[in-house]
């Protein structure tokens, strides 16, 4: 008992297993001090606080390995944590969960819970969501440091042959690796543009010529151009898929399908054109050289490959399936409406232009999507009415799942910011380490407890207090110093 009539924690061998409930516990987080009772603390036995009412009968090797620092004047257990992050724990107490505070990162949080030994099942589920995400982008932060630090690093044990395809797949796929990469980059993209400005302007009439049968074919310095181009590409897809580390991931991705239904169609035209007029006739050797030639039109996407707004796109429409389900529902039953109802209101029109129902449905589509071609209108009243009506539901019904669509867009726009310029800093911070880790320690070990002085009976011992701190901290943190002037990970993301 102390002098104000409270129960606190009592010295080694005096409590019993009915008193814990009275006990008081005052602990010291990051210099906010809190009073809390064995009887809220016993509810969760298995956590750091409740191990504290029984902390004192093992002596000091027992309370330092639970706390950072303790006064045996006052009785009190000081902890160099977050505050923040104690105050959201200690709800698990209270409450029996746990909610995470605006601002607070997870993973620091989840840190704090594992040090106060706090269940993650007791964390709300919105919180867990959020650790999951910040979970996968420091996952994503790590793939892209170990790329990095293989891309520099050099393993003796690779033959000569291995470290050759290396070399080859960082000079093609990466073009930030190297100037001579960044420039074989523009020159790929250059390419990409000239082929399909040749694709475009090898159909205008004035530019093509007349062959032996007399028919109109592309002119013959614009096909050169063309083969030039596939040549281009088929040599850089080869040494891309020869340098590549897994084939079959290589062959089956989403890109490098696109890379070969743009190269594939000139090889096939170029087969049929030479060994196709002996097995079929030619008017159907024409057709198919023509149908393929038009799938030449897939080589435009070749350029999301070199730009991170297309990517950002394809990933933001990826993302929002269900927006997009929702537009075309939303399309699909205006559509359908409004068809039906436009027939039903110009049969009385003598000279109609609505034949049928699913003739119908066009003028509901370009009407809904406020195109209006002009070709099919209505010419009653309700008809014009029903006309109306309908454009003004399809700008409603296509405005209003945009918001999210564009929410995904910029949401993963600086989410991939944020990486690389995360991933920078770590390069920076492992760099930075690297280059002082033969300065010392800022910290001592636990194994210095070992050779510390016996605690001076009757006043404290400021030295001996800083050496526990230092000694006994199981998570510590090495603070700010004139030494060293970075901040941990924990630091920054406080």
């Amino acid at each position: 008992m102390d002098g104000t009539g409270e129960r606190s924690l009592p010295e080694p061998g005096s409590q019993d297993s009915r008193a814990d409930d009275d006990i008081e516990i005052v602990v010291n987080v990051g210099g906010v001090r809190q009073v809390l009772y064995g009887d809220l603390l016993s509810r969760y036995p298995e956590t750091r606080l409740a191990e504290l009412i029984h902390c004192l009968a093992g002596g000091y090797d027992t309370i330092f390995s639970l706390c950072d620092d303790y006064d045996p004047g006052k009785r009190e257990f000081y902890f160099d944590r977050d505050p923040d992050a104690f105050k959201c724990v200690i709800e698990v107490y209270y409450f029996g969960e746990v909610h995470m505070k605006k601002g607070i990162c997870p993973i620091c949080f989840k840190n704090e819970m594992d040090f106060w030994k706090v269940d993650l099942k007791f964390l709300d589920d919105c919180c867990k969501s959020h650790l999951s995400e910040k979970r996968e982008e420091l996952e994503e932060i790590a793939r892209r440091v170990q790329l990095i630090l293989d891309d520099l690093g050099v393993d003796t044990a690779e033959g000569r042959w291995q470290r050759c395809q290396k070399c080859v797949w960082k000079f093609l796929e990466k073009p930030e690796s190297s100037c001579p990469a960044r420039v074989v980059a523009v020159l790929s993209f250059l390419l990409i543009l000239v082929s399909s400005v040749v694709m475009c302007m090898g159909t205008i009439p004035e530019l093509q010529v007349l062959d032996a049968e007399g028919n109109r074919v592309e002119h013959p310095t614009l096909e050169n151009v063309e083969t030039a181009c596939i040549g281009w590409f088929t040599l850089e897809y080869l040494l891309r898929l020869f340098s590549s580390p897994n084939k079959l991931h290589f062959a089956l991705s989403f890109m490098n399908i696109v890379d070969v239904l743009a190269i594939l169609p000139f090889y096939v035209s170029l087969t049929l054109t030479h060994l196709g007029a002996r097995m079929m006739e030619l008017t159907n050797v024409q057709q198919a050289v023509q149908a393929l030639r038009i799938m030449r039109i897939a080589r435009i996407f070749k350029l999301a490959r070199h730009s991170s707004g297309l990517q950002t796109l394809t990933y933001a429409l990826k993302r929002s399936f269900k927006e997009l389900g929702l537009l075309l529902m939303y399309l699909a039953v205006g559509i359908f409406v409004f068809s039906a109802l436009g027939y039903t209101m110009e049969q009385s029109h003598p000279e109609t232009l609505f034949k049928s129902i699913p003739q119908s449905f066009w003028w509901a589509i370009i009407t809904m999507t406020t195109v209006g071609y002009g070709d099919i209108y209505p010419k009653t009243t309700l008809g014009k009415l029903n006309a109306a009506i309908s454009f003004l539901c399809g700008v409603i019904a296509i405005a209003l799942p945009i918001h999210p669509i564009i929410n995904n867009f910029v949401r993963y726009y600086n989410k991939q910011r944020v990486l690389e310029t995360a991933a920078r800093h770590e390069l920076e911070l492992m760099e930075l380490n690297s280059s002082t880790a033969g300065e010392g320690k800022a910290g001592g070990s636990r194994g210095d407890l070992d050779h510390l002085p016996p605690e001076p009976a009757g006043k404290e011992d400021p030295s001996w207090s800083s050496r526990l701190k230092l000694s006994h901290s199981d998570t510590f943190i090495p603070l700010l110093t004139e030494e060293k002037h970075h901040r941990t990970r924990l630091q920054s993301c406080k």
